[in-house]
């Protein structure tokens, strides 16, 4: 058998015993099982990522010094978890003969009046500059409430604070879940258009979605596409796992029409809106491509026009509250949109405005100043969009759906957007994100998206993560985290290296779960994890301890060959027969994976080869149907299966899960073919740019939709 672990002097090493001093792997098993030791070159490059010096072995040496230094020096720890209903101990530094105190005040600004005890420590003693150390415990009671706290530590004259995350032990189910499931839908929200969208689905068809899901099909959610924050000006990103901000939402999806403002404007004025959504109604027909830029051309002219109409004292006051609520975090957002409107998009040049200020520049203090009313323009339509998508899961909820708006959270943010220029040491310096090979990437996957820095992260009380999940908990009954994977460990790639020349950096899971935990359990919502591809036990483990759904994609449910049962997959998770980066069931059973990945020129082997593969599997997920008694098998025998036929057998199958929740496709149920996404991919091919449209190419609006035979048909199935 091959070695698949670190030799003794592999692990005695400077550089190996460095990396994992601070959470960097030095070693990986892959998908395949294949086993991977970082070069020493990746290993230094990631080190100097986060801020630590590895260039050499003196470096390396006084890096571990001054890490271990820093660590004992401390009284405690800057983030510490507590879990709610039981006692937790927290370490602290102290000297031999010192004892702590310690009080909290509780995320009200109160003081806690529980009983805080102590304890001993874990008995380790180290010399720091002459003085042994020691460590005695402040032990937090069971009777802590959930939420964010301040721990206080005295030891002598040292005084220092920690934050608390004061979290449940898990996410409880929904009663509805917890004896049985719920299903929903699962669309891109800019492909499904009616005749009121400007060219691209918005807030408003969101609303409609919902409604009619629920009306006419009995659905009790609808899984979207990421709403987070865009660029303010064309040219836009097509994907939305490439945001510019993942604390904000997308601007672009307002509906002009339904701002309250626009009720009050002049007959002059409200032709000119009119007008200019007259000029790009025309794209509501195109079955081809999005057109994202002319859409957001018209409709930014006209919500500037509703913009500068004004507004009522109440809506106003409405509006100030909203401002004092973001605070500097949307000054980030608002500036840079600013400074993009004005200076041109981030190009990454040394002289481009990205890279030569910061938010303290007096350049960009002077832009502020100089257009007041572009900058409130920008905090304005954050508002309005906040508020279209806040209106559209409250529909969904007055209408009986039990979750409504399933939001997914991408993994990362643009490298130039605002969240890194404004705050640029929440992030590694000089790494972005992505995935090693596996057998549906085979060359390696760079996402672009510098990953965040888990020592920033720990230092800070995990805020920044906190706020985002409060953020997308404020809109959405449930919250689906793409590749959950990260908050375990990320696939960092230094700056410059290919794909596969990167190593995983560990992060606090048990701390970001427990933001999770506790956000859900507020807002009482729902959290899906993104759990596909190489998925350590462990990283199972915890999701269901936390009460985190994991997901459960049909065509993925596959080992040595074969597919797995339906009534054998688990319980906790959401069920599915395929993925956004997907064709769509019809466009998969026609190999529409291979042509494409042939076209593009993402196969590192023939495509004789791959295409053998892919029959196999479709041979193998057919007989899986057949044996489970989902499809006819003299319908296989007799004359080759109708394609409706198979796809209704595959959400057959998907009905007969135990899953907690089950998501039908709307591409699916209309026969659309195009994969929406191509990882590994971009302007090569139109991802994100495909709207919705039926197997012969006809646009399919949202009128009506929700009548559509084969679309009723599939809601019959997953209704049961």
């Amino acid at each position: 058998m091959t070695e698949q672990t670190e030799n003794a002097t592999r692990l005695a090493r400077p550089l190996i015993r460095l990396a994992k001093l601070v959470g960097v792997a030095t070693s990986y098993v892959g998908m395949s099982h294949d086993y991977h030791e970082i070069e020493d070159d990746v290993l230094v490059a990631v080190l100097k990522a986060l801020g630590i010096d590895a260039s050499n072995d003196e470096a390396i040496e006084q890096s571990m010094e001054s890490i271990l230094h820093e660590r004992r020096s401390r009284l405690v720890a800057p983030t510490v978890l507590h879990t709610v209903g039981e006692p937790s101990t927290v370490l602290v530094n102290v000297g031999v003969l010192e004892v702590p105190q310690a009080s909290i005040t509780l995320e009200d600004g109160s003081e806690f009046t529980g009983t805080i005890s102590y304890g001993a420590g874990d008995g380790s003693i180290h010399d720091l500059d002459d003085t042994f150390i020691s460590t005695s415990s402040v032990i937090l009671p069971k009777d802590l409430p959930a939420g964010y706290h301040t721990l206080h530590v005295r030891v002598g004259e040292h005084v220092q604070d920690a934050t608390v995350i004061s979290a449940p032990e898990k996410i409880k189910l929904l009663d509805d879940m917890k004896e049985g499931s719920l299903w929903g839908w699962m669309s891109q929200l800019y492909s499904i258009r009616s005749t009121g969208s400007w060219g691209v689905g918005d807030y408003e068809d969101l609303k409609t979605l919902l409604v009619e899901a629920k009306k006419k099909t009995g659905a009790d959610f609808m899984l979207i596409n990421p709403m987070h924050a865009a660029e303010p000006v064309p040219p836009l990103t097509p994907s939305p796992y490439l945001p510019i901000s993942r604390r904000f939402v997308n601007f672009s999806y307002i509906r002009p029409e339904s701002v309250p403002e626009y009720a009050m404007l002049s007959p002059k004025d409200k032709a000119r809106v009119d007008e200019l959504h007259a000029q790009v109604e025309p794209l509501n027909g195109d079955a081809q491509v999005i057109d994202r830029d002319s859409m957001w051309r018209a409709k930014m002219h006209a919500l500037w026009i509703i913009f500068t109409s004004g507004r009522t004292a109440e809506r106003q006051a409405q509006f100030g509250r909203y401002l004092a609520d973001c605070g500097d975090e949307l000054e980030s957002y608002a500036t840079w949109c600013l400074c993009y409107d004005k200076w041109g998009a981030p190009n990454g040049k040394p002289d481009n405005w990205e890279r030569t200020f910061d938010r303290d520049s007096v350049e960009i203090r002077e832009l502020r100043r100089r257009f007041p009313d572009t900058l409130e323009f920008y905090r304005w339509l954050e508002w309005v969009a906040t508020e279209q998508l806040h209106a559209a899961q409250q529909a969904a909820r007055a209408a009986g759906m039990k979750i409504g708006i399933i939001a997914d959270m991408a993994v990362g943010v643009h490298p130039s957007g605002s969240d890194v220029w404004w705050n640029p040491e929440r992030f590694a310096k000089g790494a972005t994100v992505g995935a090693p090979p596996d057998m549906f990437n085979q060359q390696g996957q760079d996402w672009s998206q510098p990953p965040l820095n888990p020592i920033a992260l720990e230092r800070t009380g995990y805020k920044v993560y906190r706020d985002m999940v409060h953020g997308m908990f404020a809109n959405a009954g449930a919250v689906r985290i793409d590749h959950i994977l990260g908050l375990f460990r990320l696939w960092w790639i230094p700056e410059g290296r290919k794909a596969t020349d990167g190593t995983y950096v560990y992060y606090d899971s048990d701390v970001m779960l427990g933001v999770l935990a506790l956000e859900a359990s507020r807002a009482g919502g729902v959290v899906v994890g993104e759990d596909l591809g190489v998925v350590p036990p462990y990283v199972s483990k915890s999701l269901s301890a936390h009460g985190i759904l994991g997901c459960a994609v049909e065509w993925f449910e596959q080992f040595d060959g074969e597919f797995r049962a339906p009534s054998d997959w688990r319980p906790y998770a959401l069920a599915s027969v395929n993925t956004h980066d997907m064709p769509p069931a019809a466009g998969y059973l026609e190999y529409g994976h291979v042509k494409l990945r042939e076209q593009l020129g993402l196969l590192s082997g023939p495509v004789e080869e791959f295409q053998a593969s892919a029959t196999a599997e479709h041979d193998a997920m057919l007989n899986m149907l057949v044996e489970e008694g989902y499809l006819d098998k003299a319908a296989l025998d007799d004359e080759p299966a109708s394609e409706d036929k198979i796809v209704d057998a595959l959400y057959r199958g998907l009905k007969g899960s135990p899953c907690k929740l089950m998501a039908a496709s709307i591409v699916d149920a209309v026969g659309e073919r195009r994969t929406q996404n191509q990882p590994g991919t971009n302007n090569e091919y139109p991802n994100w740019r495909i709207p919705l449209a039926d197997g012969k190419g006809n646009v399919v609006p949202l009128e009506g939709l929700f009548d559509n035979p084969r679309l009723q048909e599939i809601a019959a199935i997953m209704r049961g």
